[in-house]
């Protein structure tokens, strides 16, 4: 496995948008509770926006949906009831009404709170009983704890179908799901897109993200909630756009992977057939004892089921750029997508916590499931109970692929000039809709002025210069 070397032109391309298309059509379809057949014809008398391009189950307009040079603005109405409905849900499993500052929240639930059926406005259209539902784990408490309605959360677009026959397959140009994420741990907004597209600068599959300008009416009348990051869900039309193909089995696992327990490996898609050979094949042949005993032979039982290659560079580029929520420290936050080629590959999700901190290159022990630091370059504080990263750091092959990595992603990628440029198109795109007169106002943003959102953006440029530094003296 040799290093690649990454071509100067994707640093010009880095912000283009790659469309993906879908094969599937929308067909006539019968509703098994309410027995009434639904139609385009159905639709459209249900919503007189209704069109195929933009509320059917069609291709996936990408150029819509996440432009990369503007910022979307969506308005989601729901009645007074539903939001009361909201807050005795999300009290029931967080423990505490909305607004209440508990100083010890009760321990993590993964629980997701329960959707209602909202109204969704874009661009002069109307899309009627789309599901929305809050959702995220510390995000959503400290949003709770404050009262402050710039909420995390998510949109799926046919979620009531069956409830609501004349929306079946109902789609938002393209797209059955989206998550909306607040920023609410970073103020400078740009981290969770920005993170996203330097893994696709990479090489790495990630789900494609833009800006959007939300405005909730909690049943009083419209609210501009603020600035948002609005995301695709890797098991909707990602896989098809980004790896040409979408059959294999995908998983969101919550797993360090040291066992293979089917509960802790989320199917999302293929879910009737409960075939988990491709996951189960992986975890033992990354736990197998020929490791110690025949290190060439288990790094090729390994690589004919998962793409190590492919990790190795996901690695090396999280570790790059440090992103602590994710696996090393926390057993979550990333896919699996068994490609027919290129065997199970790792798709690395949910970045709003990285871009921050400096590790270094040797680290100190893990403090534990709660610890909130990257891993060091070295990984040498990393224990057994991750071993894809530990027992990528004692393989000499391994560990040097990854190396190369590193310090290709520094030479080509991580940049100074191509970061500062992404940083500063981002920036200057949202800051009309951050800040000032038509900006975030209190109880509806997590911004404490206009000087921490612009301090923000030279903490980002500062912390790639710092990293750049320090893998640097890792790997001259």
């Amino acid at each position: 496995m040799c290093p690649i070397k990454y071509p100067n032109f994707l640093l010009s391309l880095a912000f283009s948008t790659i469309v993906g298309v879908s094969c599937r059509k929308e067909v006539v379809t019968q509703d098994n509770d309410s027995s009434i057949l639904t139609s385009p014809a159905d639709s459209l008398k249900y919503n007189s926006d209704w069109n195929y391009v933009s509320h059917g189950n069609g291709d996936q307009n990408y150029n819509v949906v996440f432009p990369q040079d503007a910022v979307n603005s969506i308005e989601i109405i729901m009645t007074a009831v539903q939001w009361t409905n909201i807050k005795a849900n999300v009290k029931s499993i967080t423990g505490f009404d909305f607004g209440v500052n508990t100083p010890q929240p009760p321990a993590t639930t993964t629980n997701d709170p329960a959707y209602v059926d909202v109204t969704l406005r874009y661009n002069g259209k109307t899309w009627k009983n789309v599901g929305f539902r809050l959702k995220g784990n510390s995000t959503l408490r400290l949003a709770w704890q404050q009262g402050n309605y710039k909420l995390p959360f998510r949109l799926n677009f046919d979620e009531f179908e069956d409830k609501f026959p004349a929306i079946t397959n109902q789609h938002f140009y393209g797209f059955e799901e989206m998550t909306f994420s607040p920023g609410a741990k970073d103020p400078s907004l740009i981290r969770e897109k920005t993170t996203s597209d330097i893994f696709r600068m990479a090489g790495i599959p990630a789900a494609r993200t833009a800006f959007y300008r939300v405005y909730i009416d909690f049943g009083l009348g419209l609210k501009y909630c603020g600035v948002y990051t609005g995301i695709e869900l890797p098991d909707d039309n990602m896989i098809k756009s980004q790896f040409g193909e979408e059959k294999g089995n995908m998983y969101k696992p919550e797993s360090n992977l040291s066992v293979f327990n089917a509960s802790f490996f989320e199917k999302k898609n293929n879910d009737v057939a409960s075939d988990y050979s491709d996951v189960k094949a992986f975890v033992a042949a990354l736990n197998s004892g020929l490791r110690i005993t025949a290190p060439s032979e288990w790094r090729a039982g390994l690589e004919g089921v998962f793409n190590m290659d492919h990790f190795l560079k996901y690695l090396a580029v999280n570790n790059a750029i440090v992103n602590w929520d994710s696996y090393g420290v926390m057993a979550h936050n990333f896919y699996f997508y068994n490609h027919t080629v290129k065997k199970l590959t790792w798709i690395p999700w949910d970045h709003n916590e990285a871009m921050t901190g400096s590790p270094g290159i040797m680290g100190a022990s893990q403090p534990g499931s709660g610890g909130r630091t990257g891993l060091s370059l070295s990984m040498n504080e990393v224990t057994n109970s991750w071993p894809l990263i530990r027992y990528v750091a004692d393989d000499p092959v391994y560990l040097q692929t990854y190396k190369n990595y590193l310090k290709d992603f520094r030479q080509y990628i991580f940049t100074e000039a191509a970061m500062n440029a992404l940083f500063d198109k981002y920036h200057a795109l949202i800051t009309p809709y951050a800040i000032g007169a038509t900006g975030e106002q209190p109880g509806y943003t997590y911004l404490t002025g206009s000087g921490g959102f612009s301090t923000a953006l030279s903490s980002l440029k500062n912390h790639v210069t710092a990293r750049r530094s320090v893998i640097s003296n890792y790997v001259p």
